[in-house]
């Protein structure tokens, strides 16, 4: 049983340490912050969106790309159609929440809401992602 204990508390005592470790040092913990992707149906939904996330404060920054062509299976029919995507950074404790956040107010029936852990960056960067973004 001790042993099972200690494999079970393996990652939150290593997530303490690594945590531990960049308050001392001032090093990043990759991981800490990821970047979402969300796609939308045209511009004014992606606007939308974005000022909706921003507002509660979900991201510390929204990129709303251009149209880009997508071509995606679509209950067993191939599909071709338009589509602005939006890159959100923020916490990567708050995706969770994002993602039911955006579910919530996005027309798509099955929007795209996928996240990616940034392993390294300029610090500064990161940094302001941390403090634009309040903890959990």
């Amino acid at each position: 049983q001790v042993v099972t204990l200690s494999l079970l508390m393996y990652p939150v005592l290593r997530s303490l340490a690594l945590q531990l470790h960049s308050a001392v040092t001032g090093s990043y913990v990759p991981g800490t912050h990821s970047i979402a992707f969300i796609n939308c149906l045209n511009e004014q939904i992606a606007k939308d969106i974005a000022r909706a996330i921003m507002d509660k404060k979900l991201a510390a920054y929204v990129t709303i790309l251009p149209k880009s062509l997508a071509l995606y299976f679509w209950k067993g029919e191939l599909e071709e159609s338009t589509e602005i995507l939006l890159l959100v950074k923020t916490r990567t404790s708050k995706i969770g929440e994002l993602s039911d956040y955006v579910r919530s107010i996005h027309p798509f029936e099955i929007p795209e809401i996928i996240s990616l852990p940034i392993d390294q960056g300029n610090p500064l960067y990161l940094k302001w992602i941390e403090e634009s973004v309040p903890r959990d």
